[in-house]
C-alpha cells in the first residue's frame, strides 16, 4: 500500500471518533437532558437527594457507593493491563523511531500516530476510572453521615458535586475504552479502521441519547 493510502484510513478513523466525540460536547451544553451522560449526572444528584432525606439509609448510600467505587475500580485494572500491553508492543517502534531522530524531529507515520493515539486514550481512561475512584471515596463519607446531622448539611454540596463528578469519569474511562476498538482494527490493517469505527459511532450514539418520554411514564 503506498503511503496515502496508509494515510487516509487512518486519518478518516481517527477525525470520525474527534468529530462525534466534539459533537457530543457542544449537544450536551445545549441540551444536557437529551444526552445520557448528563442526565445520569442529574439522576445520581437527585439520588443523594433523596436518599439523604431519608432515616437510616446511610448503610444503603455507603452500599451503593461502594459498589459503584469498585466497579471504577475494575475499570481502572482493566485499562492499566491494557496500557502495559499497548506500552510492550508499541515501545520497541517507538523507540526505534526518537532514537533515529536524535538530531531531528521524529517523522510521524501512521503506526505511530494509531500507537500514540492508543496510548493516550488508555491512559485519559486510567486517569478518569482513578479519579472516579476519588470521587465515589469521598462520596461514600459523606453519604453515610447521619442524616439530619449538622455534618451532613455542611456536606452536603460537596456530595452532589462529588456524585455527579465520579459518574461523569466512569463515563468518559468506559468510552475511551470503547474507542481503542478502531485504533486496534487500524493496527491489523488501515482499511479496517473506517467501518470499525462508524460502527462504534453508531454504538456510543444509541448509547448517548436520552429518551426523555421514558421519563414522563
Amino acid at each position: 500500500m503506498t503511503n496515502l493510502s496508509v494515510w487516509l484510513p487512518v486519518a478518516t478513523t481517527v477525525l470520525m471518533l474527534l468529530t462525534y466525540e466534539v459533537t457530543q460536547f457542544f449537544m450536551s451544553r445545549r441540551n444536557p437532558t437529551a444526552i445520557s451522560r448528563t442526565a445520569h449526572a442529574r439522576l445520581r444528584e437527585q439520588w443523594f437527594e433523596a436518599i439523604s432525606r431519608q432515616t437510616n439509609s446511610e448503610i444503603l448510600a455507603a452500599q451503593a457507593l461502594r459498589n459503584s467505587m469498585m466497579s471504577a475500580t475494575m475499570m481502572a485494572s482493566t485499562t492499566v493491563l491494557g496500557l502495559m500491553g499497548t506500552v510492550t508492543l508499541a515501545a520497541p517502534s517507538l523507540n526505534a523511531t526518537f532514537g533515529h531522530a536524535a538530531n531531528g524531529l521524529p517523522q510521524l507515520n501512521p503506526k505511530m500516530l494509531i500507537e500514540l493515539a492508543l496510548l493516550a486514550l488508555l491512559f485519559s481512561s486510567l486517569v478518569a476510572s482513578a479519579m472516579s475512584i476519588r470521587y465515589y471515596s469521598h462520596a461514600s463519607f459523606i453519604g453515610s453521615l447521619p442524616v439530619g446531622s449538622p455534618e451532613r448539611q455542611r456536606w452536603m454540596p460537596i456530595g452532589l458535586a462529588y456524585v455527579s463528578r465520579a459518574g461523569i469519569m466512569y463515563s468518559w474511562a468506559l468510552r475511551h475504552l470503547i474507542l481503542v476498538a478502531p485504533l486496534l482494527a487500524s493496527l491489523l490493517h488501515p482499511l479496517a479502521g473506517p467501518p470499525v469505527s462508524a460502527a462504534v459511532v453508531a454504538l456510543l450514539y444509541t448509547l448517548d441519547r436520552f429518551d426523555q418520554s421514558l421519563q414522563q411514564k
